[in-house]
């Protein structure tokens, strides 16, 4: 099956609704942080945690709103995945200051976010784009916000389980990253064949 598409991006799209949920969610990033490295504020990892499950309701929504009203743009393939990534990349930096284990989540994810956009650019000068996530990408996807969501949550959580989630969460980028790796060379081939 061939998920790549060419097309360009129109001015229109920015006011998509999926795609004004995804500028919703790059605006809670600074909320987030701010939130939770705010030592001052009650209860306020009960808070970021509310403020990380918004922001997965609204990566959740926009992908159900641009499939069922048929509302897919060019620029919410860019705009969701670049949403998700900074959204993820803030959150992990920030648990680092409550659990020092997630350093090695950011290496991984930080590798395996370099390398897919190398892979990335190199389809787009092809004339091609991702034509949205693959299964892998949605499960790493919620395993990294389910994982994410206990650790802002529970800053006092028994460490052993606490290890456990950031496990979970660097195997499930590790494993996304390999079947997209893999995916992007078989596209690289057969353009290459072309």
């Amino acid at each position: 099956m061939n998920n790549l598409k060419k097309s360009p991006i129109k001015k229109a799209d920015w006011l998509a609704i999926p795609n004004l949920l995804s500028i919703v969610r790059i605006l809670l990033i600074p909320l987030f942080v701010y939130v939770y490295l705010n030592e001052t504020l009650r209860h306020n990892y009960l808070w970021a945690a509310f403020i990380v499950m918004v922001s997965g309701a609204t990566d959740y929504l926009d992908g159900v709103i641009a499939r069922k009203f048929d509302m897919i743009t060019d620029l919410g393939k860019l705009l969701d995945p670049f949403a998700d990534k900074l959204t993820q990349l803030a959150i992990i930096i920030c648990l680092v200051f409550t659990w020092p284990g997630m350093v090695i989540v950011i290496a991984v994810f930080v590798i395996k976010e370099i390398a897919l956009l190398v892979c990335q650019i190199v389809l787009f000068r092809n004339g091609k784009v991702m034509d949205g996530a693959l299964w892998y990408g949605k499960v790493s996807t919620f395993v990294f916000y389910a994982c994410a969501l206990i650790l802002v949550a529970f800053p006092n959580l028994n460490q052993t389980l606490a290890n456990l989630l950031m496990s979970l969460t660097a195997i499930g980028l590790l494993l996304a990253f390999i079947l997209y790796t893999r995916w992007f060379v078989r596209q690289l081939r057969t353009n290459s064949r072309k």
